[in-house]
């Protein structure tokens, strides 16, 4: 073994040496250097299965401060975002449908004293929530009274719509879009649907009943016509408009009464 040991040192010109051939080799087949007991680079690296301490993860690890899959930022980041991440900064429910009970209250404040200045801000909302209740309390008074006219009412107000939309657009500037007009056509029906609940008390075929319903016309088609005015900027017009206004709440106030 020593001419071999002197062959080999003298071929490489080294300063590796043998100390034990025999412990080149573990019981489990590893690879170990048979030629030097000094360790290369690679075998100073930890194995994997190699117990770690904590502090040597943590400082191998300084320069990342976040997990996995969950990346730090800052404060200002995403600050521009509108909405928060728990139910609490969530808006209500309501206000996400555009439902406002305070503009639903003022606008039919607005309906009920013709006299009253409208806000063409509000009125321009296309609020339909109120339009639909008093378009079923319609039904529901005339169905009281012993007429099924669920279908009359509603043919009869998309036609309506239909037509004011096109009339407004025609004499407007600025234009009006469908919401608008079914949400103040439909907030107008207020005094048909008193109409239509005083006919379950008393009949209205009669002097009596005619005038009412004139009367009760020519609140629906004031309040109307102050409405759109106001929304529209549309002032000096106001006739203009309440005369097919009149015509539309005309034939709720036959269908009422008749």
């Amino acid at each position: 073994m020593s001419n071999f040991e002197q062959f080999y040192s003298d071929f490489y010109q080294s300063n590796y040496t043998i100390d034990n051939q025999e412990e080149g080799y573990s019981i489990y087949g590893s690879n170990e250097n048979l030629y030097g007991s000094e360790k290369s680079p690679l075998r100073d690296q930890p194995q994997a299965d190699t117990f770690i301490p904590s502090e040597m993860h943590l400082s191998s690890q300084s320069y990342y401060t976040g997990q996995i899959l969950q990346p730090t930022y800052s404060p200002n980041t995403l600050s521009y975002i509108g909405y928060g991440d728990s139910f609490d900064d969530e808006p209500p429910l309501l206000e996400e449908l555009g439902i406002n009970f305070d503009h639903i209250w003022q606008k039919t404040l607005t309906v009920l004293n013709p006299m009253k200045p409208a806000d063409g801000s509000i009125m321009n909302e296309t609020d339909l929530t109120g339009p639909i209740v008093f378009c079923l309390a319609l039904g529901a008074t005339l169905l009281m009274a012993g007429k099924v006219h669920f279908s009359y009412v509603y043919g009869m107000s998309a036609i309506g719509c239909l037509a004011m939309y096109t009339l407004l657009n025609l004499m407007s500037i600025t234009g009006v879009s469908h919401g608008c007009v079914a949400s103040v056509l439909g907030y107008c029906l207020l005094p048909i649907v008193i109409l239509s609940g005083s006919a379950v008390v008393f009949s209205l075929q009669g002097t009596l009943g005619t005038l009412l319903a004139l009367l009760v016309v020519g609140w629906c088609s004031l309040s109307a016509s102050k409405i759109f005015t106001s929304a529209l900027a549309m002032e000096g017009q106001q006739l203009l408009i309440a005369y097919p206004c009149a015509l539309l709440y005309g034939l709720f106030a036959l269908l009422t009464v008749f």
